[in-house]
């Protein structure tokens, strides 16, 4: 069979380029949404270029429209430059929450040592005021004459000086036992103080997580207006440079119409859904899981927007928010074993890229130890390679969506 030289790609292996173009620019590359509208682009271009191989395309946007848009650019650049140093602090908050979460486990600890300790304590002072009611009621029984007689028996003056001192020794012993009870509750009293100490300092920080979560927000609100405020006339230049050149090459695909007689099959999906396993139980479970292959996703850098509707389309609410937000609702556990199929996994900040360290990421497990994302494409990520991957800042957690137990 003889060889063809550059024979045109089917519609299969077009979608297989794109798609793979799509995950490694999500999941490797320095991503912001003005690089995802960029590859969009590319993307495009490229779909439309695969089908006219052995000619390079001359196509290109108006020098009018280019120059404006350089210009344009520089202005989008120095915007972009004080993001990424709101994205550093960003990132730098998540730590010290990081941080403060570990100070208050690590109070917790203790304050659960302390009460034992008291415990252990009180359970000393029932047994030494045990041993000293003991006394009083012996004395009581046998009466006052009872040492009187121990006296009196005294045969000799020596024997009266030895019973005498043994009457003083019981006496020294009652005078001990009290001195102990009254030490005892001294030191229950000061354990007790030091309790209530640890409780306030543990207040305290969790007022300074909740400081630092509001810090957060505000945070994430500036960087939201600088991305909402970017100029409309970058967005209007850039829609115009698209849109000569894709005009520019369908005047080209046009011209060359009649020799290339492509299989033109009206597209594709971004998507193509696999048999993968689910190892859920209930019927939420498998429900979540079927809608993470069915839901398509909504374009990169929105990873908590397609987690979100692959709960509205398997019957729950739609949640809303960002993957930090996520993170810091519902995401409780970093112990794989309370991980479960139709879990979010999330991390509220990485260090990959900007919008990482802005508004972390977020998935679904779907058992098998595999994880749906979307990033850019939906991609299924081998669990310990999703942790090991996003967990370069913070601990990657999971938990139920919504506080939605699916089992």
């Amino acid at each position: 069979m003889s060889h063809i030289p550059n024979a045109p790609a089917s519609e299969v292996e077009k979608q297989e380029r794109i798609q793979n173009a799509l995950f490694n620019v999500g999941y490797n590359a320095e991503f912001s949404r003005r690089g995802a509208i960029k590859a969009a682009l590319a993307l495009t271009a490229s779909a439309v270029l695969f089908g006219l191989p052995g000619r390079a395309y001359a196509a290109r946007a108006s020098q009018k429209t280019l120059d404006a848009l350089a210009t344009a650019e520089e202005k989008l650049a120095a915007v972009e430059a004080e993001l990424e140093q709101l994205a550093a602090e960003f990132q730098a908050l998540s730590l010290e929450q990081e941080k403060t979460i570990a100070q208050i486990d690590d109070v917790q600890t203790q304050i659960d040592e302390t009460q034992e300790q008291i415990e252990e304590k009180q359970q000393e002072l029932e047994d030494k005021q045990n041993v000293l009611a003991g006394r009083v009621s012996d004395s009581y029984k046998d009466g006052p004459g009872s040492t009187l007689k121990l006296l009196l028996a005294a045969k000799s003056f020596d024997e009266l000086l030895s019973n005498s001192r043994y009457v003083e020794k019981i006496n020294d012993a009652d005078k001990q036992v009290i001195s102990e009870i009254q030490q005892i509750r001294e030191s229950l009293e000061q354990q007790k103080a030091e309790l209530e100490q640890q409780k306030t300092e543990l207040e305290t920080l969790r007022q300074q997580q909740a400081d630092q979560l509001s810090d957060m927000q505000a945070k994430q609100g500036e960087v939201q207006t600088l991305v909402d405020g970017l100029s409309s006339d970058v967005k209007e230049l850039m829609a115009q440079r698209d849109a000569e050149y894709l005009a520019a090459v369908e005047e080209e695909r046009r011209q060359q119409e009649a020799q290339q007689q492509h299989q033109q099959s009206g597209g594709g999906t971004t998507y193509l859904p696999g048999n993968a396993q689910v190892s859920g139980s209930s019927r939420s479970q498998e429900r979540v899981v079927s809608c993470c292959y069915a839901v398509p996703s909504p374009g990169a850098g929105y990873c908590a927007m397609w987690v979100s509707r692959v709960f509205a389309a398997a019957g729950f609410s739609y949640l809303g928010g960002n993957a930090n937000d996520m993170y810091n609702r519902w995401c409780t556990s970093s112990n794989k074993d309370n991980l479960r199929v139709g879990m979010i996994v999330a991390v509220s900040t990485y260090s990959k890229n900007t919008m990482g360290r802005i508004y972390g990421h977020v998935g679904i497990y779907v058992g098998n130890n595999t994880v749906m994302e979307n990033i850019g494409g939906i991609a299924s990520t081998n669990l310990d390679r999703w942790i090991s991957y996003y967990g370069d800042t913070v601990s990657p957690r999971w938990g139920w969506a919504g506080g939605w137990a699916l089992e």
